[in-house]
């Protein structure tokens, strides 16, 4: 185990989140994500009566359908679980996101499309890591088939300064995108 040994406790809450992105026959690519929430306990709700220990609270989908220039093209989410039964109403809010381009400023345009009243949350949150997946999936895949192996102007790659190992002053940078290296050997 990677942390140390925790002190006796008793399993609260799980959220576990899965990512998968698929090449699609047509050139395309779906990003499916699924969200759930599990309690270590039971509890009442309302519209589901007693959630017992271990049933999901939350059970929600996505699916993005992705171009070459990871526009999304299809739109899917669909609630299996919920706390309340008027959730299911904003599945179809989510075709908003058609026509979107994933990339900069994506958690921003989350946020303005689908924030607060006008989305689920949890919906919102699955779709951090979908749009991850399916940035990074595509991208790569690109490079892989010799297009966009290099930078064609002068924009910087997504990666530098994305993280520490990527710095632009650091080793990586230096070797893989000397034209942005920013250090001092």
């Amino acid at each position: 185990m990677p942390l140390s040994p925790p002190v006796e406790r008793t399993h609260s809450q799980t959220r576990a989140i899965e990512c998968s992105c698929y090449r699609r026959a047509d050139g395309m690519w779906d990003v499916e994500g699924h969200l759930t929430d599990v309690a270590g306990y039971a509890f009442d709700n309302a519209f589901r009566g007693t959630i017992h220990a271990g049933t999901p609270i939350h059970d929600m989908w996505v699916r993005l359908t992705l171009d070459e220039n990871v526009e999304i093209r299809e739109v899917e989410v669909k609630m299996d679980g919920v706390p309340y039964e008027i959730c299911p109403a904003i599945e179809a809010a989510f075709q908003k996101l058609k026509g979107l381009r994933i990339g900069g400023g994506w958690n921003r345009k989350l946020r303005e499309l689908l924030g607060g009243a006008q989305g689920c949350i949890h919906v919102v949150d699955l779709l951090r890591p979908v749009a991850t997946v399916g940035f990074k999936t595509v991208n790569r895949e690109k490079r892989a088939g010799g297009i966009g192996e290099t930078p064609v102007d002068d924009r910087q790659p997504y990666h530098v300064n994305s993280c520490h190992a990527l710095a632009s002053d650091g080793p990586i940078v230096r070797d893989r995108w000397p034209q942005f290296y920013t250090g001092t050997e």
